[in-house]
């Protein structure tokens, strides 16, 4: 029996790298997927091949920093029959290898006030769904870590932080109604990496040369982990971080 056979997955940036990767999943284990995005167009094309593939797949053009547009497009899920799982995956706009002394305010704020504005919108509007039904799941990506030594990445942590306190809080206000918030934390996926990007090599033996595994998490990898912490098999799990960093991350 598939993980999430029967089960309602809202993903929002469903066109991009790991948003692709976590629908797919989502859908081979049984899920009905809403793929949320502003570019229709590439959301289709990840659709088509779900769809190819056997699974079940619908596309909505969503701003997901637009209130309205995800309260809108959260109730029109839920009359499909509930909301049973939401992950954003949604881009923070992040500029990275700037040194912090060299960055102007805008691109440092940027991923901070993107990522916390887009992620209560989804969290709250899946959550006001969830609560009637007495279950779900709310997924993170980033998490906490440890200050970047060899590469400047900056208003990303910032970030990162800003939202495992709103997960935090959120389980303890959640868990009452059977809603869990979990957290997926890596140490860097070499995939997700443009294939121009400046130094793109070095990048990746950086990456694998933290991990203990001697190889870093794929995209593969996030969904499986993701399919699996948003089944009922992880059912206990909640107000958690899950660690798929080939031990770059150590507990």
């Amino acid at each position: 029996m598939t993980l999430l056979a029967g089960k309602n997955a809202i993903v929002y940036g469903a066109a991009g790298r790991i948003g692709t990767a976590v629908a797919t999943a989502f859908a081979e284990e049984g899920a009905r997927v809403f793929l949320a995005g502003r570019t229709r167009a590439r959301l289709d094309e990840v659709a088509g091949r779900i769809r190819a593939s056997g699974g079940r797949a619908e596309t909505a053009e969503v701003d997901a920093l637009d209130e309205q547009a995800v309260d809108e497009h959260a109730a029109a899920v839920a009359a499909e029959g509930g909301i049973d799982i939401s992950f954003n995956l949604v881009a923070h706009g992040d500029v990275q290898g700037t040194p912090l002394v060299d960055m102007t305010l805008a691109d440092y704020e940027r991923p901070v006030v993107t990522a916390v504005r887009t992620q209560f919108l989804t969290a709250r509007a899946a959550a006001r769904h969830m609560t009637g039904q007495r279950s779900g799941v709310i997924l993170f990506f980033g998490g906490e870590g440890e200050p970047m030594r060899e590469f400047a990445v900056g208003g990303l942590q910032v970030a990162f932080h800003a939202v495992e306190a709103m997960r935090r809080q959120l389980a303890a206000e959640l868990g009452p109604h059977g809603i869990r918030t979990v957290t997926l934390r890596t140490g860097g996926i070499p995939e997700t990496l443009p294939a121009g990007f400046p130094g793109r090599k070095a990048i990746e033996e950086n990456i694998a040369g933290k991990t203990m595994l001697g190889r870093p998490a794929t995209l593969a990898d996030v969904g499986a982990v993701a399919a699996f912490i948003a089944s009922d098999r992880a059912r206990t799990m909640t107000a958690a971080t899950v660690n798929v960093s080939c031990g770059a991350l150590v507990d």
